[in-house]
């Protein structure tokens, strides 16, 4: 097929598809199609061709108009070398059928809302050797039938494959776990099947490190900084192990919040705030949501983004006093709970949110667009 575009060069005007060349101003200039129909902001790397009709000549290729992105392959310059989705199309050029994206990169194409930041190597399982360019991660692992799919004409790893990988190659385990949250919560896999896979799968790169972030995950955390919280409040201070945005009532069954993490026993509240809740409006609706939480004898405790400055050490100090600070009332003279009224609907976890209808899903968990 033949992509060429005319284009008068001194206006930048595009003229539309023809047959050919014309004397005159008009040129014709090679643009790639869309990758796929749904994703039309993407575009398939191409190879340089004599003759331009299906790529750039080879003397376009060179000039400024295009980049290189791996050994023959080429796009336009003007994409975005930092855009995650543009980043895996441009390394699954070097994918044969049967090979796939996995990992990060295949979840984020599945509507992982927090895995396109990562500014990690694309993985790719192939069943050959390969030699990546920079930017792109190549694995040799077996991959079993039925654990590739194709979304939007991109051939990608299962979804609970693919956080398997993540959560494998993580940094460190906590990395796999904040991995296994976050694909819980864009409702991709489930903790029971991740665990089911993970029993399955053998002596593989990074099992141990999987299982042991399995035993931390959640799937009603709502950002990696609770999933890190969580783990600093665990495992390195040492206190319960809390739940995880659980709705708090008072008696008359009126919702007073829902808190990133709570201890029900002590009564302790911990909430991240990240850059959007220090000025505007939304840091007075957080000073007013403190007092509520107050007011009903919960203790606050924030953790901020510079307390990873100090290993958290300010933050378990501030942690510390909490818990020295709280309550531990029994469950009677509390006046708040954490029992929901009737009217309450469940969204704390992956079957609860699949069992709701598209409208009441958009409204209930509208909340976590924001989070």
């Amino acid at each position: 097929m033949d992509y060429r575009s005319r284009r008068r060069v001194q206006q930048g005007l595009w003229r539309g598809a023809g047959d050919g060349p014309e004397p005159g101003n008009d040129v014709w200039v090679f643009e790639p199609p869309p990758f796929d129909p749904n994703r039309p902001t993407l575009v398939a790397p191409v190879r340089a061709d004599p003759s331009g009709l299906r790529g750039p000549t080879r003397k376009e290729a060179r000039g400024p108009r295009w980049r290189r992105t791996s050994r023959g392959f080429f796009v336009p310059a003007d994409l975005p070398e930092d855009d995650p989705q543009q980043r895996t199309v441009e390394a699954s050029v070097l994918l044969r059928p049967g090979e796939a994206v996995t990992g990060w990169a295949a979840l984020h194409w599945l509507g992982g809302r927090w895995f396109g930041s990562s500014a990690d190597p694309v993985p790719l399982v192939t069943q050959r050797e390969v030699v990546p360019p920079p930017g792109v991660l190549v694995s040799q692992e077996h991959l079993k039938r039925g654990e590739v799919v194709v979304v939007d004409g991109l051939p990608v790893t299962t979804p609970v494959r693919s956080v398997c990988f993540a959560m494998r190659h993580a940094r460190d385990w906590r990395d796999g776990v904040v991995a296994i949250d976050m694909a819980c919560y864009s409702d991709l896999v489930t903790v029971a099947e991740v665990a089911a896979y993970a029993a399955r799968i053998g002596p593989w790169t990074g099992v141990p490190r999987c299982r042991k972030a399995l035993a931390y995950a959640d799937e009603n955390s709502w950002s990696p900084q609770e999933g890190i919280m969580r783990l600093v409040w665990t495992i390195d201070a040492g206190y319960p192990r809390p739940l995880c945005n659980v709705p708090v009532f008072d008696r008359h069954g009126r919702h007073v919040g829902t808190p990133d993490l709570l201890d029900p026993v002590a009564g302790v509240v911990g909430e991240y705030d990240g850059s959007q809740h220090l000025l505007g409006p939304q840091r007075g609706r957080d000073v007013r949501r403190e007092g509520e939480f107050r007011r009903l004898g919960l203790e606050w405790v924030t953790m901020v983004a510079s307390d990873r400055a100090d290993d958290y050490v300010s933050f378990r100090s501030r942690l510390t006093t909490a818990y020295a600070n709280a309550r531990h009332a029994p469950a009677d003279d509390r006046p708040w709970t954490t029992d929901p009224p009737s009217w309450w609907v469940d969204t704390s976890t992956v079957a609860a949110r699949a069992r709701l209808h598209p409208a009441a899903r958009a409204r209930l968990l509208r909340h976590r667009r924001a989070a």
